[in-house]
């Protein structure tokens, strides 16, 4: 909005020709996104708690978790907010990379919004029914991957086509219906994935403080007609404003962080971990670096990586040998990871910060890429 309202003015006042730098307007959206998050932040938790949209803690979950119980969940609004706002403000709203992935970030939000409304407001202790969650995110991956295929926004590039990391100049074709399931495999695994992080205060979003970041170099390393060219990648034509939207993603947990670090006041809920993994996914598919997702969200891989192992073998050694030997060999002593760690004994606190430094390792080791090709 402010792109469209004060670049033209640039011909009159030089200094509304930093609007049409990237790089400022991401600052400016990053910025936004924060103050934004002080601003609506309070507000927000005082209304989730004024309607009893309490935390419920499992009986079977770390005993210190026991105190959280009650804490006002469904923040993931805030993140909602803070993100989309300043997109609308700095990004220019004729570009589709930017429009996509918005979308996708409202469609996964409002999936969460939904499971978090059943479960915290109506009491219903599943909330959204697991195969009507799964329904509406592969609705959406299916539609976007029809989308790119019929409506592509790489023109140099083939449509069903992904880059492989540390190779320069490798495409990877896929047959359109491969493409589309792809594409709703990625979308659909990274909105769980981050949902599955999502259990300790801070982790979740001070993971997504660092991906966002890592994101938004990439979108204007791709976006760059002389940098992409330098460090040998493709150019993608307008996905460099993808970075003021990486930007808005990364203020906004930024500024969540503020509430959320420990001892939380507010839980981002299903609402913003869907809609936080929904936008990771999409932008790293817009970007055509799907297998970048990987290493840039080594973290959300390994977590999800270990629920899948504990219940795989659960179930395995459960048909084999009965439900008694499989509880007393499990993997891990509880899933997904991050409980594993609390579990044998450490602090909530260094849980947190050691992912922390290892997901600033996965998102160095994926920006390296750039350069080791």
């Amino acid at each position: 909005m402010l792109y469209h309202w004060l670049t033209p003015l640039a011909d009159e006042f030089i200094v509304f020709n930093l609007f049409n730098y990237i790089t400022f307007r991401a600052a400016g959206a990053t910025i936004t996104a924060v103050l934004l998050s002080f601003l609506i932040g309070p507000r927000i938790i005082r209304f989730l708690k004024s309607k009893g949209v309490g935390q419920v803690v499992r009986a079977e979950g770390p005993a210190s978790h026991q105190s959280k119980r009650g804490t006002p969940t469904m923040g993931g609004i805030m993140i909602l907010i803070c993100t989309l706002l300043p997109t609308v403000l700095w990004a220019p709203l004729d570009n589709r990379y930017v429009l996509v992935a918005a979308l996708a970030t409202l469609w996964m939000g409002a999936i969460g919004f939904v499971d978090d409304y059943l479960k915290f407001v109506q009491g219903k202790s599943r909330g959204l029914v697991a195969r009507y969650k799964l329904v509406g995110q592969v609705t959406f991956g299916v539609a976007l991957g029809v989308y790119l295929l019929l409506q592509p926004l790489a023109t140099n590039l083939p449509p069903n086509a992904t880059t492989l990391p540390f190779f320069k100049y490798v495409l990877v074709l896929l047959p359109p219906v491969v493409y589309v399931a792809f594409v709703t495999f990625v979308v659909t695994g990274a909105s769980n994935a981050v949902n599955l992080t999502d259990g300790l205060d801070g982790l979740a979003a001070g993971l997504t403080v660092i991906a966002a970041g890592a994101f938004a170099v990439f979108a204007y390393v791709f976006g760059r007609v002389d940098m992409s060219e330098y460090l040998n990648v493709y150019y993608l034509r307008g996905s460099g404003e993808l970075t003021v939207f990486c930007a808005s993603l990364m203020g906004a947990a930024l500024g969540f962080l503020w509430f959320n670090a420990h001892p939380a006041q507010v839980f981002m809920g299903d609402t913003g971990s869907l809609a936080i993994g929904g936008a990771f996914g999409t932008v790293s598919i817009l970007l055509k670096s799907e297998f970048l997702l990987l290493m840039v969200g080594g973290v959300f891989a390994a977590e999800t990586a270990a629920v899948i192992l504990q219940t795989g073998v659960f179930k395995w050694r459960k048909w084999r040998k009965g439900r008694e030997y499989a509880e007393q060999h499990r993997v891990f002593r509880m899933a997904p990871l991050h409980h594993h760690f609390e579990k044998i004994g450490w602090p909530e606190s260094k849980v947190v910060m050691r992912f922390y430094i290892i997901g600033i390792l996965c998102a160095l080791f994926a920006l390296s890429t750039l350069k080791i090709r």
